[in-house]
């Protein structure tokens, strides 16, 4: 093979092949145990906005004072992950995997026999430091595992989660605080404690040291982006504030300006967050055939005339339309995962950590701002503003950089 005279070329011409020496296949067996404590870890997550209008009614919360529930469980099941993935990035702490999503589940499992709005938030809290406890460590060793397509890889494991959080809403809204009152939210113990179970029978073999070629890709390579990875934060925050915003507050919506039936808000923010499921297994392969941050502009784009018809349409149409909007929203959670670390490769636990923790949670502030546009403006205008954010988002994502070694 004659060498290419320019440096350039030979560098591209000199990756290839070791790419394909390096290439090692999916450890499904892993991944599926770490997307099964995903899934349970999520269910939790999920679970909450569920309950909230029961909540709000038992407690006579105001608006502002249910949006401070979310903040607080964004700040201690996001916004601290950061901290987690510093630490996982130097250490393997396995024995957090079980433990979390133990704690995750105990303090959701207690919310509903809460006696008042300080115990509420003290349960939110356990609960919280579970989720941030339990994601850096998983999508670090998913990511290490996953094999050549990373986007494909990690969409395995992120699916666990995102199963979870469609399944909690109608999981604790229709099986358990339904026919049981609000005390049937211990029911979410039997899931937490049964998953913590089978990841502290296999703690052998997730102590089993990760591939080489995995600590070789995490150790060296190109440097921090530190100016990519700031500026992807800062969507992905943007990209929360719709999110969050509908899981929050179309169920009050549903309940009060369309005067829906309350046993269908479990299902609503099912079909929601469910078609973000679909989203996740189509965005992996899509996203590592034409690029990650392609992809990730092209979702924003979508995403403002997908909510904004919601406000036009009622019936089974509004089911439709929520659902095509959650499709499109929560498909962009694996592929900035792998934006992020391809920005950070030495540290894919802290940038697992910036991404799913921090720049998620800090999308919970945008929820406690809306409680208060809800307050003095009408829950309407509150779900406009939402609807709007992903134009900001389309906006900041066109600056985002290509990754190092991007295909």
């Amino acid at each position: 093979m004659t060498p290419d005279p320019t440096a350039p070329a030979v560098t591209l011409q000199a990756s290839v092949p070791v790419a394909s020496a390096e290439r090692v296949r999916p450890n499904m067996r892993l991944l599926s145990l770490l997307a099964l404590g995903h899934l349970v870890i999520d269910t939790n997550q999920g679970a909450l906005p569920a309950i909230l209008p029961f909540l709000k009614a038992s407690l006579a919360l105001s608006y502002t004072a249910t949006g401070v529930i979310v903040l607080v469980a964004n700040v201690t099941s996001s916004l601290i992950q950061p901290l987690f993935g510093y630490f996982a990035d130097r250490t393997a702490r396995r024995w957090l995997l079980p433990l979390s999503v133990f704690l995750s589940s105990l303090g959701l499992a207690f919310t509903g026999l809460a006696p008042s709005y300080a115990v509420v938030l003290a349960l939110v809290v356990i609960t919280g430091f579970g989720v941030a406890a339990y994601h850096p460590e998983g999508y670090r060793t998913a990511t290490a595992v996953a094999g050549d397509r990373k986007a494909t890889g990690v969409s395995v494991f992120s699916t666990g989660g995102n199963i979870g959080i469609a399944l909690g809403p109608p999981l604790i809204t229709a099986l358990l605080t339904g026919p049981f009152g609000m005390a049937g939210s211990l029911g979410m113990l039997i899931p937490g404690v049964l998953a913590a179970a089978l990841l502290t029978g296999a703690l052998p073999m997730l102590s089993v040291p990760l591939p080489a070629q995995a600590k070789t890709a995490a150790a060296g390579g190109p440097r921090t982006m530190v100016g990519a990875m700031s500026l992807l934060i800062m969507v992905i925050a943007v990209r929360s504030w719709t999110q969050l915003g509908f899981t929050t507050y179309v169920p009050f919506y549903y309940l009060e300006v369309l005067h829906g039936d309350p046993r269908l808000v479990g299902t609503l923010l099912a079909i929601f967050l469910g078609a973000g499921v679909v989203g996740t297994l189509v965005a992996g392969p899509v996203a590592d055939r034409v690029g990650v941050r392609r992809y990730v502009v092209s979702v924003f784009l979508l995403a403002t005339p997908i909510a904004i018809s919601f406000f036009f349409v009622s019936g089974p149409l509004a089911f439709v339309v929520l659902g095509g909007l959650g499709f499109v929203l929560v498909s962009t959670f694996t592929v900035s995962v792998v934006l992020g670390q391809a920005y950070m490769p030495r540290n894919p636990g802290m940038a697992s950590g910036l991404i799913v923790g921090f720049a998620i949670g800090a999308g919970g502030l945008g929820v406690t701002m809306l409680g208060w546009v809800a307050d003095h403006f009408g829950l309407t205008r509150a779900l406009w503003v939402s609807a709007l954010m992903p134009l900001l988002g389309f906006a900041l994502a066109m600056f985002l950089p290509e990754p190092p070694r991007s295909r």
